[in-house]
């Protein structure tokens, strides 16, 4: 898969290749994940989750300066491997935004493609080069199949961080103001009960199963019975 996209784009076959994909459903907490393939297979010790910082809304082609440029100042600066090929999501617009970081801000000269998805969110054409230019695929090809694997794992990851981090943000603001709730038990609640819903669901003696004092338990629950 890895050779042949190689030869579409004109690059050496890239052995590793990192793909970004931005989350922001409704705009709440924008996060951004990376995977990692490595000779077409996924290296999962090597993603990245980020929680986007100077952005504020959504806005997807800021999110991704700010996260490329965040990756890869760190990469030059630990030393770590550049990758063959970055794959970002998104058309025209989200390549130049990136591009202009990696070379302008980064010295960077590293290959770069963008991946668009057609309305039904399935993986619909390749654009790469500067002009950005579509780069045809067939679509019974192994270089397909192999985006589609990526492009699939990084919107999963992309998806599944910002679940986490929205379930966070709601279980936090149901559960201030309660006298004898920190951080510590907020936390201990989220890995007991995982969500709202659950919790809600708990009687006093559940909630003190989540290492919670009982004068606390039975304030918890009238908050949440309110």
């Amino acid at each position: 898969g890895s050779h042949m996209l190689g030869e579409r784009l004109g690059i050496p076959a890239p052995r590793r290749i990192e793909a970004f994909d931005n989350s922001n459903i409704y705009g709440a907490d924008p996060v951004s994940a990376l995977v990692v393939f490595l000779d077409g297979k996924p290296a999962k010790k090597e993603y990245r989750k980020y929680k986007v910082k100077t952005v504020a809304g959504p806005n997807d082609y800021e999110t991704m300066r700010e996260v490329v440029r965040r990756r890869y100042t760190r990469v030059l600066k630990e030393g770590l491997p550049l990758p063959d090929l970055i794959i970002i999501d998104g058309g025209k617009g989200h390549l130049s935004a990136v591009r202009d970081v990696l070379e302008n801000e980064l010295g960077l000269d590293v290959p770069l493609a963008g991946l668009a998805k057609d309305e039904k969110h399935r993986t619909s054409e390749l654009l790469a080069g500067d002009p950005p230019d579509v780069v045809p695929l067939d679509r019974q090809s192994q270089e397909f199949y192999l985006l589609q694997r990526i492009q699939d794992e990084v919107h999963r990851f992309a998806v599944m961080f910002h679940r986490k981090t929205r379930q966070k943000t709601m279980f936090h603001s149901v559960l201030d103001d309660i006298p004898g709730v920190g951080e510590k038990r907020k936390k201990a609640l989220l890995n007991y009960f995982g969500s709202v819903k659950k919790m809600k669901e708990a009687t006093v003696e559940e909630l003190q199963r989540a290492n919670i004092p009982r004068a606390v338990a039975e304030k918890i629950y009238e908050k949440l019975h309110e």
